[in-house]
């Protein structure tokens, strides 16, 4: 890895001739981050995270790439756009409830081979059937495994609240549920241990903390494993021609790939490299995607102020859930004010070697909700910009 020094100048120079804010990947560290998931992957392919890159010419850039088959996406209606690209193999991570969007599905038979949808529910399957409209293509189904560890006989939970299904029995009788009902096919499973793949286990300053949770981690994962191996047994008993069996998350790549019973690993977040993943011991990535507010203002000694800024990441509030300033190094928000809508204080001595005019680098929290504040990815390889590519906010999608 290059000194931030270094990078700060790469990613200047690369940029001189526009203005921020604007928004940038480094295609270097992009790529090393691709060929880092597909080791830890140990082979097993990696379904890509849509909604942790939201760029078509991203997701294509990946997908061309040995280790990489196949999307996963956040909406129903996304899934549709990018199977009518030409995207051959869609899964959609979430249930959804969009009538509309189900009844072009029904009725088209390309978007009906290449996009497998989320249900945890027979309510999900009637709302399904009620909007057909007539279409009469079988729908491709997943059922989605919590993951959730409990304890204390599940007086504790440490996971997200996702699918009620559990059990091996509960998911064996959702599937024979659908075996039953004309137009589904069950064709996957999937697991998302977000409480293993999207929790940094070493914090800075925190020592017992991380410990706490890496013991969690490491039970998690056992139990997790234990039973996702007992569903995968129930539900091939129902349906033996069972297509995948997807889980993980760029955080517990390797770790879910040692699994049998996991045929694919989901990732996308590691491509980019966010903020929230400083703080892992299973793996080093390289900040990736950046994006720059020019000073506007100097309001006095170690002071500057840039325009923007108040771009918070999904999930509980926290200072966590920030952008950082990245480059220079040694700037900081005045805690008094913090990010702002249109404008964002920033103190610390190099405020002082700053210019109006001058750019000041920052790293998003997650990955893909950068997208939805840019409408154009500045695509950078060595100290050239050498590409765009519109996010789908540039495209003229927003999904959610």
């Amino acid at each position: 890895m290059t000194p931030p020094a270094a990078d700060r100048a790469r990613y200047d120079s690369a940029t001189a001739h526009l203005d921020a804010p604007l928004a940038v990947v480094d295609l270097d560290a992009f790529d090393a981050n691709a060929d880092d998931l597909v080791r830890r992957a140990g082979g097993k392919p990696i379904r890509l995270a849509s909604k942790s890159v939201r760029c078509r010419t991203l997701l294509e850039r990946v997908l061309a790439r040995d280790g990489f088959a196949g999307i996963m996406s956040f909406t129903l209606a996304e899934s549709l756009w990018l199977a009518r690209a030409g995207f051959n193999d869609v899964l959609l991570a979430y249930p959804s409830a969009d009538r509309s969007a189900f009844a072009e599905l029904a009725a088209d038979p390309k978007l009906a081979a290449a996009v497998t949808v989320m249900v945890d529910d027979a309510a999900q399957l009637e709302l399904i059937d009620r909007s057909r409209g007539g279409g009469k293509e079988e729908i491709r189904v997943c059922l989605e495994l919590d993951t959730a560890l409990q304890m204390l006989g599940g007086r504790v939970r440490i996971g997200a609240r996702r699918s009620p299904l559990r059990e091996p029995a509960q998911l064996a009788e959702l599937a024979r549920s659908i075996a039953r009902r004309p137009g589904f096919r069950l064709v996957g499973l999937m697991a998302y241990e977000g409480h293993v793949a999207g929790v940094g286990d070493s914090l800075a300053g925190r020592p017992l903390r991380s410990r706490a949770i890496r013991l969690m981690q490491a039970a998690a994962r056992r139990e997790l494993a234990e039973r996702r191996a007992a569903v995968v047994r129930a539900v091939r008993a129902v349906t033996p021609d069972l297509e995948f069996v997807n889980g993980g998350g760029t955080g517990s790549v390797q770790h879910t790939a040692a699994e049998d019973a996991v045929t694919e690993i989901a990732a996308g977040s590691g491509l980019y490299v966010p903020r929230l993943f400083d703080n892992y011991t299973s793996f080093t990535g390289r900040p990736a995607a950046l994006f720059a507010l020019p000073v506007v203002r100097r309001p006095g000694v170690g002071v500057v102020t840039v325009l923007g800024g108040g771009y918070p990441a999904s999930g509980a509030a926290g200072a966590d859930r920030l952008p950082v300033p990245y480059l220079p190094e040694g700037l900081v928000y005045d805690p008094q004010e913090g990010p702002g809508e249109v404008q964002t204080p920033l103190l610390g001595s190099p405020a002082d070697d700053l210019l109006i005019g001058d750019k000041v680098w920052f790293r998003h929290a997650k990955a893909g909700e950068l997208c939805e504040r840019f409408d154009t990815l500045h695509l950078i390889e060595g100290d050239r910009v050498t590409a765009t590519a519109p996010t789908y906010r540039g495209e003229g999608r927003t999904f959610l």
